[in-house]
């Protein structure tokens, strides 16, 4: 069975959340509305043409082996991320958050083991807790309970902290 993400072939027998040789780069755009839609480098390089499709991914792939590497020196693993760029005054743009936990998948490296979902400091614990609640991700949301907002603070402190060296007060 071959398994491919955005036309992107992976290599045979990998198990859940096991670390890629080197990383990929998957493109999206944005939908009209709702959530981004996937697209293969080929379709971007339709979009955006070949010269800035390449300019984009090598800029998306350099971005994502600093933080990686930062990440990986103060035991988070940035798992995956997204980045947005637009056009400034004719030069490419890095817009938007930039390895956040709302952009960036991180993962406690000292409890990693692939095989399976990881310990994270990031939004996946609030999409956990939503799809536990049985929410059908039709709005309305439900309101988040305080001690998941906390949990879900903490998690974000902890991610700035650790790829920091600095700390953020409690907002409450």
């Amino acid at each position: 069975v071959t398994v491919t993400i955005h036309g992107v072939e992976l290599p045979a027998g990998m198990l859940e959340s096991q670390k890629l040789e080197q990383p990929i780069f998957t493109p999206a755009t944005k939908a009209a509305s709702g959530h981004d839609m996937n697209i293969s480098f080929q379709e971007m390089s339709e979009i955006v043409g070949e010269v800035m499709a390449q300019q984009l991914r090598d800029a998306s792939i350099a971005i994502y082996k600093f933080g990686s590497e930062r990440g990986a020196d103060r035991g988070v693993i940035i798992a995956d991320t997204k980045f947005e760029f637009g056009m400034f005054q004719g030069n490419l743009t890095l817009c938007d958050e930039v390895l956040t936990p709302d952009s960036s998948r991180f993962w406690d490296a000292n409890l990693y083991k692939p095989g399976g979902p990881q310990a994270s400091f990031d939004k996946q614990f609030v999409r956990d807790w939503l799809t536990g609640s049985g929410w059908d991700r039709e709005p309305p949301a439900p309101i988040l309970p305080d001690e998941i907002v906390e949990a879900t603070g903490a998690k974000y402190r902890e991610a700035f902290s650790r790829l920091s060296g600095l700390s953020l007060p409690k907002p409450y």
